[in-house]
């Protein structure tokens, strides 16, 4: 059975297109048919992330006003024979949204192409696009930095998850995942970062991964690949055990603790 999985924060700045992009393409590369959708109209980085921006011809916007067809606007993936990318507007007002376009294509998605996974990268806040992004999903990974401003706004995401989505419409409750990006133990340590423990005492929902700080996810943003692309890269292993979570296996949380420097590091003062 298809499922929608909503990547949603209240916070900016926090990794979700990050997270999008390596989930959807850890799905592809798993076997399964995926694709993620830019719902950050006007504002749209998905496809920088993908490295399909140049291949932007239609978007969702247009598919939901008809000027376009679904297969027009989803552009394939250059890394994943299973992914495609449905890009947001740069032009369009986030008003151009509404329910029943956005459940067309979903429908048309899940019936007619017959993807088994729907990733939905939400803008943060509460806006239209974030409304929009989660009100369909079956799941959502609530994506956190480990700083209280971030937790704090992610505990109003799950709020509105378990009020404004349409499986509480119907009294059901959408599956919740935590998510901490940008995680450094040896910043923990110091007592300038929230640890994990602080984190899930705050949000008490189930921890689906842990994404240690890394130059990598930049390197991997500016060069239009998904981090979990890389070979040899902490955050791309940890990215690759979440996707392993989501498809049930047991995997156990890495990245937790400093890594320890060897005698002449600690000697010479190396990082």
């Amino acid at each position: 059975m298809a499922k929608i999985i909503v990547v949603t924060s209240g916070k900016g700045g926090v990794g979700k297109t990050t997270t999008s992009a390596s989930i959807a393409s850890g799905l592809a590369l798993r076997g399964h048919k995926t694709c993620v959708i830019d719902f950050d109209v006007g504002l749209r980085n998905l496809d920088l992330v993908m490295g399909c921006e140049r291949r932007v011809v239609y978007d969702l916007i247009n598919v939901i006003q008809k000027e376009a067809t679904l297969n027009q606007a989803l552009i394939k993936d250059k890394h994943c024979d299973n992914l495609y990318i449905l890009p947001a507007s740069q032009t369009r007002d986030k008003e151009a949204l509404n329910k029943a376009g956005v459940e067309r294509i979903l429908a048309e998605l899940i019936q007619s192409l017959r993807f088994e996974y729907i990733i939905c990268d939400s803008p943060a806040g509460i806006e239209t696009g974030a409304l929009m992004a989660l009100y369909f999903a079956d799941e959502a990974i609530v994506t956190t930095n480990p700083e209280v401003s971030s937790v704090r706004d992610s505990d109003r995401i799950l709020g509105i998850l378990q009020s404004k989505s349409r499986k509480a419409e119907r009294g059901q409750t959408v599956k919740e995942h935590l998510l901490i990006t940008r995680y450094s133990p040896e910043r923990v340590a110091k007592g300038e970062m929230l640890s994990v423990q602080d984190i899930q005492d705050i949000l008490r929902i189930p921890l689906l991964g842990v994404i240690p700080e890394s130059q990598n996810v930049l390197q991997a943003s500016n060069a239009g690949s998904p981090v979990i692309h890389q070979d040899n890269a902490n955050a791309a292993e940890a990215y690759k055990d979440v996707v392993a979570r989501l498809l049930g296996e047991n995997r156990e949380i890495r990245f937790l603790e400093p890594v320890k420097k060897s005698f002449f590091q600690r000697l010479f003062g190396g990082k």
